[in-house]
């Protein structure tokens, strides 16, 4: 009887539930413990600086040493002999073609012009005698009241007196250049140097075919030639981009005081220095407040192109091993892969060119490289540049 009271009692519900709960939490234990064991057997992720690959048009070039020169000489020279009675400018004074320089006496020379003119004056009175007389002879020959030879004296005597006209108005011409060369004017806008003579000096002129006395020489600065040279080993980039829609100049000062300017290239040599292995090329540089000198030294940079939306990277993330440049890029899970890139050009600042390898808005490990390997979990961090890119402080060649 008690063996069937027993089997007719069930085992109660909560007593399944309580089971159920503790090996479940038996369960989770068990997985903490484990999950716990497998952290302990991972190193920590490696703080790292990255950053993103961005993409943005730089330019193609190399980076030079150059210097100014002056788009104008010129040599003043006095084309008239006489004493200098006045000097109009001052030394060192920007002038304008046209503006008077020196003024040579000329009282000599207006003197010989109204003498010219006085001959000019009586040569015409006798022609016009002449023409009366010979339409005269005309109007009797045409009456047979003189004879054949009579007319052809009328005549020949006119076309004499017109030649003595012509020779008479070509003394006068050259009278009014002599006194014209009186006053000395500049021929260019430019900047005067050092006058080389002052008033009250009697100059030789240049009239009789040699050069006249030297009084001073202006030179010309806006614009300005750029002149440089390039490297026989970079020629052939060169040529790849000469004539091309994108070449340009860009002077820059030696000291980095003023903005670079932009300029056009205005010749390259055809032919390589011997023992330089350089070849002569000269821009044009513009130069309104006429900042650049001649002769003063600058930094060229000899732009060839324009390289469209290049994929840019803080060059502290390119590193170099046996196998060549690489970058670390770290995936999604911030886990890090090892990537084969093919480096371009280095900018101003801190960028890199990146011409094969990456994508634009990936990112890279900029600092932290030396512990990282496939694989390696990391903590990335936002890599802050040290400051913004200053024109020209890094010169660098194009990668050929």
């Amino acid at each position: 009887m008690n063996r069937a009271r027993i089997r007719n009692q069930s085992i109660p519900r909560w007593a399944y539930l309580l089971f159920v709960v503790l090996a479940g939490f038996v369960l989770y234990r068990i997985y903490q413990h484990r999950i716990s064991e497998v952290k302990r057997g991972q190193p920590p992720a490696r703080p790292v600086l990255v950053a993103k690959v961005i993409a943005r048009d730089m330019p193609l070039y190399l980076d030079e040493i150059g210097t100014c020169a002056a788009y104008e000489t010129v040599q003043v020279q006095a084309q008239v002999s006489g004493q200098i009675i006045a000097r109009n400018f001052q030394d060192g004074a920007d002038v304008k073609k046209g503006d008077l320089l020196f003024t040579i006496d000329p009282r000599p020379y207006q003197a010989a012009l109204e003498q010219a003119q006085g001959q000019l004056g009586q040569a015409q009175s006798k022609l016009v005698l002449d023409q009366i007389t010979l339409k005269r002879q005309q109007e009797l020959r045409a009456r047979n009241v003189i004879s054949p030879q009579d007319l052809d004296t009328a005549q020949a005597t006119v076309k004499s007196d017109e030649a003595t006209v012509k020779t008479a108005e070509g003394a006068v011409a050259a009278a009014q250049v002599n006194l014209d060369y009186c006053n000395i004017r500049s021929p260019i806008n430019g900047r005067a140097g050092l006058r080389l003579v002052d008033a009250g000096n009697v100059v030789t002129g240049g009239g009789g075919g040699g050069g006249g006395a030297v009084l001073l020489t202006i030179q010309g600065l806006d614009p300005i030639y750029t002149d440089f040279t390039v490297s026989e080993t970079d020629l052939p980039l060169v040529r790849r981009y000469l004539g091309g829609p994108n070449v340009k100049v860009e002077t820059r000062s030696a000291d980095g005081s003023m903005p670079p300017r932009m300029g056009d290239l205005y010749f390259i040599d055809t032919s390589v220095q011997p023992g330089a292995g350089t070849v002569k090329a000269r821009g044009v540089t513009p130069n309104p407040d006429h900042a650049l000198w001649p002769s003063e030294f600058v930094r060229v940079r000899f732009i060839l192109d324009n390289l469209k939306d290049a994929n840019l990277v803080p060059s502290q993330a390119v590193q170099i091993s046996q196998s060549g440049p690489f970058v670390f890029v770290v995936k999604p899970d911030n886990t890090v892969d090892l990537r084969q890139v093919k480096p371009g050009q280095r900018q101003d600042g801190d960028t890199q060119v990146i011409e094969d390898g990456l994508k634009a808005g990936e990112t890279v490990v900029v600092t932290g490289q030396l512990a990282l390997a496939p694989g390696t979990k990391v903590e990335p961090k936002p890599y802050n540049p040290p400051g913004p890119p200053q024109g020209g402080e890094v010169a660098t060649k194009a990668s050929m």
